[in-house]
């Protein structure tokens, strides 16, 4: 035990004008009433103590604190009734303190030793406080305890105050949380206590808020403090260092890895009480659930030298890998040059490196296997099982922070996806798994960036286009019916006012109207011819009307009128372009809608690649074979699988867009195509268009055939193939179709198609020839009856 006054806070502190001295009669009356109740030997020693207390005479209310020392045997006997009996004073930090003054006079070594070694450092280590701290957080103590003894009102729970010290023998630091026990204090007013709004004070105080406040209300010359405060100082050096880690968890970025992990191995170092032992995290990352090479040293690195690609090809690495997380083991050896070299061979490497004690551990998140943590040490030092016994409250956290790097490493891998090629469909996204983890393996390397090539081979090509029927004409007639509706209206607007205002501009204008009109009634309106029309609309005749309605206002009103209608005609908000578009987005919107909805159902069918276009209407591009799906063995059912979807999804898609026609401003009808290709193709991934393409010459025509056939007509007529309410499949011959003829008689039998099958040939396009199409009909709702 010692007798210095020490100051506690480490730090020039302001003093507070506080009426506070030390005194032992609170002490003493609760000593007697425990004397008056105490039932054990117990007894005994409290009446001891009383007994030198009254020797002392020190029945007077305060003490000054330079008269302290002449009292050590009674401060030893408080202290004998204040601390656990059985505990040794050397690992007990206790100590008796001033009341509400940073001064500690009595107490054990051990607290007297954690003071003088307390460390301010700026790390992660030590919360450092400046005095403004400091002085805050006394002054939260001091008015919890006087509300608490004066009004029976509980502040907020205050937070333990966390002090660090640097244990001697390890040179690491130690954490303590300090706790202070008021119950020996007295407090008295020296005058009347004003009242107080306890619901404001507690919210305020809960936010960190409302001391200074009290200060005005409660200024502290109103009060008079007697007694002691004890001092207890838990070692909280494992919490601490486990919430080290989470720090650095939380507050982590790739950028800043290296001294992110110095960090957490100075956290396990310090929650293992030993500077010589060294650890080493290695995060088990994987591409397409295949073990891969990380790239993380978290601490010394000797796992990555024995198990990275300095020693091991990824296929060994792998197989290695996936075997020990297989049965993820436990290995530990407090002298690995005494093990047997046929029992663990890879031990030879980590001899190697001067290894001499091993410990690894599996670490797991979510009980799934995320990495191993190497304990170990250099040449002669050693440790034995205690430590990892020491090491086991932190594995939890290791685990977090080894399953956020994990999740970087998948997003990086995502992100070069994106960045490298696009969005891409879990159908192929293991084929750009492989090549994004080969292009990171190079760049860290440092290796030179290669073209990368992603393609499918032998693949059936299924092709379907949803077009919305002469959305062009209709387009083109929507817009010469709302200029000639606008033009009737300038028209209009131009003679009133000619007839009150006659000038030969207005006539010119009115002139100019007519024979717009006389264009668009001619239908020889052309493109430039658009733009030539609403330059005369927005800067010829609307300047000339603002400045006629600033020469005449009771031309105002008739002008502001004309004036709305042009901006709603050239905002698109009215008129039949409007009722037009609406009409196209409702049926777009519902065919996307549609195909969204089947995306799932298609790769429960067999993975496969599916890609669609907006056009007027919706085209799609759809890819299956055993490429694409290396581990799911390829049948032709799967492909007769996708073609029953493919016909029957165009049927309900002609429903979906039929069902709509109430409700359209603008009645539009859509016609259904599909194109068959009875032989493979290869496709690729080209990255300047971020999307799969056909590949080879003869693949090429493929794609030629799909643009030109959705205006083809019927050989030696004038009929447009694709009709509303049909369905067309174009094909060359005739074994191409003959998957597709069973299923129309399903549907048919289903009152899904018409009983109206038509076999037809087609016109030659331009090197085009041999094109036939089947061609039936869908049937709706009522028409049963018919």
């Amino acid at each position: 035990m010692e007798k210095i006054t020490l100051d506690v806070s480490g730090i020039e502190v302001t003093s507070i004008e506080l009426d506070t001295a030390i005194s032992f009669q609170p002490f003493i009356n609760h000593l007697r009433e425990r004397i008056n109740n105490e039932q054990t030997v117990k007894k005994a020693l409290y009446e001891q103590v009383l007994a030198t207390y009254e020797q002392y005479h020190l029945s007077q209310e305060e003490i000054p604190l330079a008269e302290i020392d002449k009292y050590e045997p009674f401060l030893e006997q408080v202290y004998a009734c204040l601390s656990p009996a059985m505990t040794d004073e050397k690992v007990l930090a206790w100590a008796m303190n001033m009341p509400f003054q940073p001064v500690i006079f009595y107490g054990t070594t051990l607290f007297y030793e954690l003071m003088r070694n307390r460390r301010n450092d700026h790390d992660i280590y030590v919360t450092t406080k400046t005095q403004e701290d400091y002085d805050r957080d006394r002054l939260k103590l001091l008015y919890s305890f006087l509300l608490q003894k004066l009004y029976n009102f509980q502040a907020p729970t205050q937070l333990p105050d966390v002090h660090a010290g640097v244990n001697i023998s390890t040179g690491l630091l130690q954490y303590y949380a300090m706790r202070i026990n008021m119950d020996y204090l007295e407090v008295t007013a020296k005058g009347p206590l004003p009242e107080l709004d306890f619901s404001e004070l507690y919210m305020r105080m809960s936010e960190g808020e409302g001391y200074d406040i009290l200060l005005e209300m409660l200024p502290l010359s109103l009060f008079k403090i007697r007694g002691i405060c004890i001092l207890n100082l838990t070692d909280i050096t494992a919490e601490k260092a486990i919430e080290n880690i989470e720090k650095v968890r939380l507050n982590r970025t790739p950028a800043n890895d290296d001294e992110n992990y110095k960090y957490v191995i100075k956290s396990l170092k310090t929650l293992v009480k030993n500077n010589q032992i060294e650890f080493d995290l290695f995060p088990f990352v994987r591409v397409n659930n295949e073990p891969v090479y990380g790239y993380v040293k978290g601490g010394t690195g000797i796992l990555f030298e024995v198990w990275g690609e300095g020693r091991v090809s990824p296929e060994v690495f792998r197989r290695q890998a996936k075997g020990y997380f297989s049965n993820p083991s436990f290995f530990f050896s407090p002298d690995i040059f005494s093990e047997k070299q046929q029992r663990h061979d890879y031990l030879d490497h980590f001899r190697k490196l001067g290894v001499r004690s091993l410990a690894l551990i599996p670490v797991f998140h979510n009980h799934t296997p995320v990495g191993v943590v190497a304990i170990h040490t250099w040449k002669d030092a050693s440790f034995d099982e205690k430590i990892v016994v020491l090491l086991q409250p932190a594995m939890a956290a290791i685990g977090r922070l080894l399953q956020i790097y994990i999740d970087e490493f998948n997003y990086e891998i995502e992100c070069i996806i994106k960045e490298k090629f696009t969005s891409i469909q879990p159908a192929v996204q293991w084929k750009f798994n492989e090549v994004a983890w080969q292009y990171l393996h190079d760049r860290k390397r440092h290796l030179p960036e290669k073209e990368f090539s992603i393609h499918f081979d032998n693949v059936y090509p299924l092709y379907g286009a949803v077009d919305i029927r002469n959305s062009t004409i209709e387009r083109n007639k929507a817009i010469v019916a709302d200029l000639d509706a606008h033009l009737s209206l300038l028209r209009g607007t131009l003679t009133t006012l000619q007839e009150s205002y006659p000038s030969s501009l207005l006539e010119e204008m009115i002139y100019k109207c007519c024979k717009w009109q006389e264009i668009l009634a001619s239908d020889q309106l052309y493109a430039n011819d658009e733009d030539k029309l609403n330059t005369f609309l927005r800067k010829e005749t609307t300047p000339f009307l603002n400045h006629l309605a600033g020469q005449h206002p009771d031309t105002k009103r008739l002008v502001d009128e004309y004036l709305k209608v042009l901006d709603a005609f050239s905002n698109s908000t009215t008129g039949e372009k409007y009722a037009l578009e609406v009409s196209m987005q409702m049926i777009n919107e519902a065919v996307n809608e549609y195909f969204e909805h089947e995306k799932n159902q298609l790769q429960s069918l067999y993975p496969c690649y599916f890609e669609k276009f907006r056009t007027d209407g919706v085209e799609y591009d759809a890819y299956i074979g055993q490429s694409i799906a290396p581990h799911h063995p390829f049948n032709h059912f799967h492909l007769k699988n996708l073609r029953l979807w493919q016909l029957s999804s165009m049927a309900a898609i002609a429903r979906i867009t039929r069902s709509l026609l109430p409700e359209m401003p603008k009645v539009l009808r859509t016609t259904q195509l599909i194109f068959v290709h009875n032989h493979t193709i290869d496709i690729s991934f080209r990255a300047d268009e971020r999307r799969f393409d056909v590949e080879g010459a003869y693949n090429i025509r493929y794609q030629m055939i799909k643009k030109r056939i959705d205006k083809v007509h019927i050989r030696n007529t004038e009929e447009r193939l694709t009709q509303p309410d049909k369905i067309v499949l174009i094909y060359f011959d005739d074994k191409d179709v003959e998957d597709y003829l069973p299923f129309i008689e399903y549907l048919q039998e289903k009152h899904t198609l018409c009983n109206d099958l038509e076999y037809l040939v087609l016109e030659d396009l331009q090197g085009l020839s041999g094109l036939k199409a089947l061609r039936v009909g869908v049937m709706y709702e009522g028409s049963l009856n018919d």
